[in-house]
């Protein structure tokens, strides 16, 4: 299942948004909670993060790959002035994100909110890089010397927790993305997601088919 912007069903709130709008610059990391796995699903969970060479991201052409980067580097310049390293971090998300089923555009609002593209954050709670992973998930799932910091270990841990806490939810974004955040059940976090995603645009259908239970309808609680 690829979720987009259509799984939610509400706008939030005014007076919500406005807070949302408000400290939407400021990271929002919060602290994935640790919760006992099965044998099979840590299995799962560990090959989905064993490391392999990134692959260059799947566009549908050169064309629309290019005008993607152009576009999305546009916007991230302030906040990533290398443009090489900008370059590479967007076609590491794009990557990782289709890799684990999710819109790209969805994982740059969730680095925007979490860490406001800083690789080196650290939350309170200890959640580390541009997805605030909680270190507990490697040695949950993975390798010892897997390092948080590094830009596609960070995020191929952050799109596979997410897809995670999405299938455990049986497609419901909000509470996965409480889940992601350790807020569960709380809309603050969902809605800052979903204001930083629109800012990056929409995915369509077309680029995102759904399948199953895709086309249930999400609501902010």
């Amino acid at each position: 299942m690829r979720l987009t912007q259509s799984h939610y069903s509400r706008f939030v709130s005014l007076p919500l948004l406005a807070m949302g709008l408000l400290f939407a610059c400021a990271a929002q990391g919060g602290a994935q909670i640790y919760q006992p796995l099965s044998a099979s699903v840590r299995t799962a969970l560990h090959r989905a993060v064993s490391d392999q060479a990134a692959l260059n991201p799947v566009f549908d052409s050169q064309q629309e790959e290019e005008l993607w980067l152009v576009d999305m580097s546009r916007r991230l310049e302030k906040r990533i002035p290398d443009e090489s390293y900008r370059i590479d971090f967007l076609k590491t998300v794009h990557y990782e994100a289709k890799r684990a089923g999710l819109d790209p555009l969805m994982v740059l609002g969730l680095i925007e909110v979490e860490a406001g593209f800083r690789k080196y954050a650290v939350s309170s709670a200890g959640a580390r890089g541009y997805m605030q992973v909680m270190p507990f998930w490697v040695k949950e799932i993975g390798a010892r010397e897997d390092n948080l910091f590094h830009l596609r270990t960070n995020l191929r841990y952050g799109c596979t927790i997410l897809r995670h806490y999405i299938d455990k939810e049986k497609g419901d974004l909000y509470r996965a993305l409480g889940r992601y955040n350790g807020s569960l059940g709380r809309p603050e976090y969902p809605n800052l997601v979903r204001t930083s995603w629109r800012k990056y645009g929409s995915a369509t259908p077309a680029s995102y088919p759904g399948s199953g239970k895709a086309n249930r309808q999400l609501s902010i609680r």
